[in-house]
């Protein structure tokens, strides 16, 4: 049994799972549809091809909130006719439509360490280098974020929770100290505190999105600083 990490970092991310017209949601945290899809960019597979997410769902998922996000509304005025389509409904005796407003919500800072386990270590293999040289752009929940590197921490000879449990902390360096962290995991079906989360993706398709629900448990975890690390200075360039 193998684990592939992955650090989620980066000045914004947005991860909805419940987003309709003009307000786009995003989750505290990594969806599980959304990081499977992000594999998928990097492996190159096509929304419309049922089989990857298909292979894809076999991978147990976890994810530890190393640095929790502040949450942050954009404001965006869409529908914005141009002089020319003003001028077109005019000679067509058509008003234009008047532009509206919509409000996407972001995670500004947050930092999350994503655990995935399988047996199949040769897939791992692969997604990680996959990882290393996508062969589409990668982004944290919409294309306007992409991630800091590094993105993919490598693969550990560990279980999954091990690998979470014992991984260094992925804060900054002067936000490192002993403290209690949110881990979220992969749980059996009636597991005890399980609750189900509807993020497991059964189809990209732009045409037709398909999400099924899986059971996930979130406690909380205690993790250690490195020993070597005292330093309080902060380095605004650090994430870049």
């Amino acid at each position: 049994m193998a684990t592939l990490l992955l650090r989620l970092a980066a000045p914004l991310q947005s991860w909805g799972a419940d987003s309709k017209f003009e307000v786009r949601k995003t989750e505290r945290e990594p969806t599980k549809s959304g990081v499977l899809g992000l594999l998928a960019a990097a492996l190159g597979l096509r929304r419309d091809d049922e089989e990857g997410p298909r292979r894809l769902r076999t991978l147990r998922f976890a994810l530890r909130v190393d640095q929790e996000g502040e949450l942050l509304v954009d404001f965006h005025t869409a529908g914005n006719p141009t002089p020319e389509e003003v001028r077109r409904a005019r000679r067509a005796g058509k008003a234009t439509k008047p532009p509206y407003v919509t409000r996407r919500y972001y995670l500004s800072d947050a930092v999350f360490l994503v655990g995935l386990e399988s047996e199949d270590e040769a897939f791992l293999q692969e997604l990680r280098s996959a990882l290393l040289r996508p062969a589409f752009p990668l982004f944290l929940g919409r294309r306007a974020c992409p991630p800091t590197l590094p993105l993919c921490l490598g693969i550990r000879q560990k279980p999954l929770r091990q690998a979470m449990e014992e991984e260094m902390d992925q804060a900054p360096p002067w936000r490192r100290k002993q403290r209690r962290v949110r881990l979220l995991c992969d749980a059996e079906m009636g597991e005890a505190g399980a609750a189900l989360r509807r993020d497991l993706p059964l189809s990209f398709s732009p045409i037709h999105r398909r999400f099924g629900y899986r059971p996930a448990r979130e406690q909380m975890l205690e993790i250690q600083p490195p020993p070597e690390e005292h330093s309080t200075q902060h380095d605004p360039f650090a994430q870049l």
